[in-house]
């Protein structure tokens, strides 16, 4: 059974990096770079602070450093830990793929991209739902463009996507419900 899991997950890693062109490359690329996105990372810790002050900004700022430097280190453990190898190095994918990223590393399971937006978004989305109900939504939707973005450059599996979005969105929750206690612990909430 996990072998045909994992025949599928081929599959459909091969037919959704195919359906890329030349033409829509470089945009891609540009979604899959981690410094892209900082000025929006700026904007959700500027609401943040509009929001809720300096005080908790200082909390919210630790935190999501807590959370995202947990959700690299538990990445990096499942992809020693499993060895699954990237689309780029697996027979029977490397040679039918588009490896549009320029560097594809060893090892892919699961994406480090794919659980520290949705993290991000999650913990955001929660954080400031009470002052932007519809903000978490417009997260999610660019949390799962991010993710795609990695099976678009050639360098994970839709299964890596899923489930690093979703071991992310449980971090994310956690890290919110960290902070609320804390918050609340010194008497910042």
């Amino acid at each position: 059974m996990i072998d045909q899991l994992i025949d599928y997950d081929k599959e459909l890693f091969l037919y959704l990096n195919n359906l890329g062109s030349e033409t829509w490359d470089t945009l891609w690329l540009v979604i899959t770079n981690k410094l892209t996105f900082i000025p929006l990372y700026a904007i959700l810790l500027f609401l943040l602070y509009k929001k809720f002050g300096a005080k908790p900004l200082l909390v919210f700022v630790i935190v999501v450093a807590l959370m995202i430097t947990f959700t690299d280190q538990i990445t990096n453990v499942f992809k020693r830990g499993f060895e699954r190898p990237r689309p780029c190095g697996a027979e029977g994918v490397k040679d039918l793929a588009r490896m549009v990223a320029g560097y594809c590393g060893k090892y892919g399971f699961f994406s480090g991209h794919s659980s520290n937006s949705m993290a991000a978004a999650v913990f955001a989305g929660l954080a400031l739902r009470s002052h932007y109900k519809n903000l978490i939504f417009i997260l999610l939707f660019w949390s799962a463009i991010v993710a795609y973005s990695r099976i678009y450059v050639g360098v994970h599996y839709p299964l890596d996507i899923v489930c690093g979005m979703t071991f992310g969105a449980i971090s994310g929750f956690l890290f919110y419900k960290l902070s609320q206690i804390l918050l609340r612990r010194f008497e910042l909430a």
